[in-house]
């Protein structure tokens, strides 16, 4: 049987909004999980007096994350629809977890943003589409959750959709393109099964949006780019980076440069999900075992590409940015953490070269003295040490990046150009 279609699927929202109990809805609803195993995390939960979290438990694997009743890490789990399969990235939507958050929207071709029937999208909500639509998530579906918690009233999902439709706007995604579903991940309503709560909604559940996404293009005729998100030693194997196929094609024999640690090895052997490939292409997140490289000679950030094709290094780089929430006003000098990819890396902003009006693209201010919340602008950066990263039009996700500091996402923006370092 052929392999169905792959997409990596990010489920994000506010915190508390449902996130984990929707994916475990539909994990279960699919039979993807047993039930007997949601009835014990229930009976754990009933004890720990967190009644209503079980489904949530099923991804939060993690035990502290059990005890404090968040979601912490970003969890991989993966599921056949009737059209393809799926990896299930969770992304945490707590504040202090952001930044695992981007590293997941930023492997997503898909997203589903959770928001609350009860509350509306809340400032995180916010954050969140912006963050999907800056690290180039095209395909969204909107899951107006906790249904049953407003009586399935009608009305309180229009005035949510409403609202979200508002936010969709301001960002550049068209709302009249995108599926909004009122549902229950507790209930059930309307994720894998159309509920009879509510008659007068008339459109897709949560899987049947999923079955109408489109499929990433599949970068293979670009040369190799693999970002490095954990590196192993096994022993009797040696040296095993783990990461994600950006573009191009991962293959044993294959010699490999990894940047800017710049160390050359050679694949061995590829797996995925337990399961030795004769190759890897974009989208499979894989281990690989390399010949000629020590542990210690490549981390988390390095990207992998083949020997006569290099990963870029800049020593600086130009890019578009928008300013998403910074407190006071960003200058000349301020030099935040970036993270691209699985790099993260404090950069310096070198130049402030432009101000861009969103809504028409034409230039509203030369060399401004700030930037603040809001702006649009095209800047130089450099990076403090070196940094791995592409222009976004040559290779789209490793050209992207958000702007982390003092706890928060302060921008987010893509490469247009690179002044290459030479290593």
């Amino acid at each position: 049987m052929a392999e169905k279609p792959h997409l990596n699927l990010v489920f994000i929202g506010h915190v508390d909004h449902g996130k984990s109990t929707s994916v475990g809805r539909l994990l279960l609803d699919t039979g993807h999980i047993e039930a007997h195993i949601i009835e014990k995390y229930k009976k754990e939960a009933d004890q720990k007096g967190k009644a209503t979290f079980e489904f949530a438990w099923v991804m939060d694997g993690l035990k502290e994350e059990r005890e404090r009743g968040l979601t912490i890490d970003v969890a991989h789990k993966r599921f056949n629809s009737q059209k393809y399969y799926f990896t299930i990235i969770d992304a945490p939507g707590h504040r202090d977890f952001v930044k695992n958050m981007i590293t997941g929207t930023s492997q997503a071709d898909a997203a589903v943003i959770v928001v609350s029937a009860i509350e509306g999208p809340q400032a995180q909500t916010k954050e969140h589409i912006f963050l999907a639509r800056t690290l180039g998530v095209k395909q969204i579906i909107i899951d107006v959750n906790k249904m049953d918690a407003v009586k399935y009233e009608q009305s309180k999902y229009e005035e949510t959709k409403k609202a979200v439709s508002e936010l969709l706007k301001t960002v550049g995604y068209k709302p009249d393109d995108i599926p909004f579903i009122p549902a229950s991940g507790f209930k059930g309503d309307n994720v894998a099964k159309a509920s009879e709560n509510m008659p007068w909604y008339k459109g897709p559940t949560i899987l049947q949006a999923l079955d109408s996404l489109s499929p990433p293009e599949k970068m293979t005729d670009k040369p190799l780019r693999l970002p490095v998100q954990d590196v192993y030693t096994i022993t009797g194997v040696g040296t095993v980076p783990v990461g994600r196929v950006e573009t191009g094609v991962l293959k044993p024999d294959m010699k490999v440069t990894f940047m800017p640690s710049n160390k050359t090895g050679e694949v061995k052997s590829i797996e995925m999900h337990h399961e030795v490939l004769p190759q890897a292409t974009p989208g499979d997140n894989v281990g690989f075992n390399v010949r000629g490289i020590a542990k210690n000679d490549i981390r988390r950030g390095d990207v992998g590409g083949p020997v006569d094709n290099p990963p870029t290094v800049a020593k600086s780089f130009t890019a578009q940015i928008a300013v998403l929430n910074h407190p006071s006003v960003l200058t000349v000098g301020y030099t935040p953490v970036f993270h691209c990819h699985t790099a993260q890396v404090a950069c310096t902003f070198t130049e402030l070269q432009k101000k861009i009006d969103p809504k028409t693209g034409a230039v509203k201010e030369e060399n401004p003295q700030f930037l603040k919340t809001g702006d649009i602008a095209v800047v130089k950066i450099t990076p403090t040490k070196p940094l791995a990263i592409e222009t976004a039009k040559d290779f789209p996700q490793l050209g992207r990046f958000a702007v982390r500091d003092m706890g928060q996402t302060v921008a987010a923006g893509s490469v247009m150009s690179i002044e290459k370092k030479e290593m």
